[in-house]
């Protein structure tokens, strides 16, 4: 029986905000990232957009590719899988490294004291960072720009599990339009997702005040995507 397109496209939205919405992965690592490189809203809509959208494509592609060659959805299905585990690999190791150059960071940038002495034989002690004064241009520079890319790879190998075998394989079962339709519904919905949920929690973040902790931020990104990379190998998130 032919299932009504309407229903059809609103399974295909319900399956995608789920999927976005249950799945860390899609959003906790672009708020860490945000707040501890101080990206403005533009930038961290731009870096969401950009990684929802590399996310979504290269598993289109993988069914397309799948359906337009008559692939076995049991071989797509593991295809996926090991795409996955990369992924998450990735996450902890992208996470693991960046936590341990963040727990670097925020020791050398450990506030400390220096006693000056004056001509009229007055002294006091003046609280200052050495990091934040030396730091070179090249290296601050380098760090702005290198990890969004590096996120947008990761989310190049992370699969959306549902997308082909719930939705892009029973959809060109009944024609290219609805293939079309289910696969544009939930890749819009995916990345929408993405965005309001990054968008509200960065807002609510900025509300708060950590300033004691800010030069951990590094650290507690990294340590983050860490978790977020084992919840999805371990936990199955």
């Amino acid at each position: 029986m032919v299932t009504d397109l309407p229903v059809i496209l609103f399974s295909a939205g319900t399956i995608a905000f789920l999927h976005t919405i249950l799945g860390p992965d899609h959003y906790l690592p672009f708020v860490a990232m945000s707040k501890s490189g101080q990206w403005s809203l533009r930038k961290t809509s731009i870096v969401t957009i950009l990684c929802g959208s590399g996310h979504v494509l290269s598993s289109v592609l993988l069914g397309v590719a799948g359906v337009g060659f008559g692939v076995a959805l049991s071989n797509i299905t593991f295809l996926q899988s090991i795409r996955g585990n990369l992924a998450a690999w990735a996450l902890i190791a992208f996470g693991l490294v960046y936590s341990m150059w963040g727990i670097r960071t925020a020791i050398r940038n450990r506030p400390h004291q220096h006693p000056h002495s004056h001509n009229h034989g007055f002294e006091h002690d003046h609280l200052h960072k050495h990091h934040k004064t030396h730091l070179h241009p090249h290296t601050e520079s380098a760090e702005k720009y290198k990890s969004p890319w590096i996120l947008f790879t990761i989310f190049l190998f992370g699969p959306c599990e549902p997308l082909i075998p719930l939705l892009m394989y029973p959809a060109a079962k009944e024609s290219v339009g609805r293939l079309v339709a289910v696969t544009a519904v939930f890749a819009v919905v995916t990345i929408i997702t993405m965005l309001t949920v990054v968008l509200v929690s960065c807002y609510g973040l900025s509300l708060a005040k950590f300033s004691r902790l800010s030069r951990y931020s590094h650290a507690m990104a990294g340590i983050t995507i860490l978790l977020c990379g084992v919840s999805i190998q371990f936990f199955g998130l």
